[in-house]
């Protein structure tokens, strides 16, 4: 019996009256890897221990009026957006959860890393829900599909129902045999913090050296982490919302998945969700070349320097499926 078992089963908490409400919720958000089988509240229910953190995420962003904006601070934002756009599309999307390629472990390390800067959890819990994803595409089991829950349900919600906060081990096990991984799935919000540490740090030394940059460490921090972490988080969770509601379909998938250039140019060549779900084993979700998709222009160039290989082509039988035609 683990820790929080015996300590929901058991009196020796809190005068000896049982664990619940907001207690119990910390309680399992600390462990992060119970199994599914231990949670038997409406999966529809928001906990709202869990959504304190992205309401302190989206508040944090207001301190723009009063640390106000600096080039430097904005381009740091820009930077910090598009790296960490990448770890989520490349490699937390394209190689954890689709082994569309393959890397050595160190550079799945540091992209591991660099996705879990991202505030989206780590590797294995985010890789773990999508494949779920795949297999129930747009139907009730599947936890953040707008035609089945809802929109506001499948952007952002799901997040903080208490079903969804356990790693589905049983879907990543050739990922969780990595400690490392299961290290930075565990403890998920360290390297959120330490990034949020190394912008202030960073302001504060652009202000002091440089004072002609117009920054301070608290503006840096809202611009380079907060505002950049907010648009990142919204601009991932438009595939999981938008991507299923708006655009067109080239090929007769089983869901609502569709084809969207607009997603496509905010989320790094992501927004070609259609044909995504219709072939997942590509490294390229833009099929033709005319179909924006930096994150596989981006991959073929690591390939280039030896840092991945193996990129999984679009067989022609996936091309002779399609129903709209080049």
């Amino acid at each position: 019996m683990d820790l929080l078992t015996f300590m929901e089963h058991t009196n020796i908490v809190d005068n000896a009256r049982p664990l619940k409400g907001w207690r119990l919720a910390l309680l399992h958000w600390s462990k992060g890897d119970h199994n599914d089988d231990e949670v038997t509240e409406d999966c529809h229910q928001v906990d709202w221990v869990r959504l304190v953190p992205f309401a302190v995420l989206h508040l944090s962003c207001l301190g723009v009026f009063w640390v106000g904006w600096s080039p430097v601070a904005v381009g740091v934002a820009f930077v910090a957006y598009w790296v960490r756009m990448f770890a989520i599309t490349g490699f937390y999307h394209r190689y954890f959860s689709h082994r569309t390629f393959k890397t050595s472990r160190a550079v799945q390390f540091l992209f591991a890393v660099l996705g879990n800067a991202a505030v989206q959890r780590g590797p294995l819990w985010w890789a773990g829900h999508h494949r779920h994803h795949h297999r129930h595409s747009d139907a009730a089991s599947d936890v953040h599909s707008p035609k089945a829950h809802g929109f506001w349900w499948s952007h952002i919600l799901w997040i903080t129902s208490r079903p969804n906060f356990p790693t589905r081990l049983y879907n990543v096990r050739d990922l969780a045999r990595f400690p490392e991984l299961r290290f930075l799935d565990r403890f998920d919000t360290i390297v959120p913090i330490l990034l949020a540490v190394a912008m202030y740090a960073l302001g504060e030394y652009c202000g002091s050296r440089f004072p002609e940059s117009g920054t301070s460490g608290w503006q840096m921090l809202v611009w380079g982490f907060f505002i950049s972490t907010i648009v990142l988080f919204h601009g991932t969770c438009t595939i999981n919302s938008l991507s299923h509601l708006f655009g067109r379909r080239r090929f007769a998938t089983q869901d609502h998945s569709r084809n969207n250039i607009w997603l496509a140019l905010i989320t790094m060549g992501e927004g070609w969700h259609n044909n995504h779900h219709y072939y997942p084993g590509a490294a390229r979700q833009g099929f033709y070349w005319w179909e924006f998709d930096p994150t596989y222009y981006l991959l073929k160039m690591l390939s280039w320097i030896g840092l991945v290989r193996d990129l999984r082509p679009v067989p022609k039988r996936v091309y002779d499926q399609d129903v709209s035609g080049p």
